[in-house]
């Protein structure tokens, strides 16, 4: 149990890191290749965009299911899917 708590305590490693990052791209359920993993000082960061807030919350539940002792941030964005309101003209 002591060993559990310095792990939290402190920031995650490489290999944490790692599986996040392979939990992204090869669980069919996500498959998610524009998320990035950065280590902080207190944590894990996801960076990216993703087509729906949906999306985004589905992403961080299935991270924070499988990590639950790794503080995790987001900063995922999400990215216009709506068609365009006008016509692009090219010259």
């Amino acid at each position: 149990m002591n060993e559990h708590r310095k792990r939290a305590a402190g920031p995650p490693d490489e290999y944490v890191e790692a599986e996040i990052h392979r939990l992204l791209t090869e669980d069919p359920d996500v498959a998610e290749q524009g998320i990035t993993v950065v280590r902080r000082e207190r944590g894990l960061v996801l960076y990216g965009e993703v087509e729906s807030p949906h999306r985004r919350e589905e992403i961080l539940r299935r991270v924070a299911e499988r990590f639950p002792d790794v503080p995790i941030s987001s900063d995922i964005g999400v990215i216009r899917t709506q068609a365009p309101t006008q016509i692009e003209q090219l010259p």
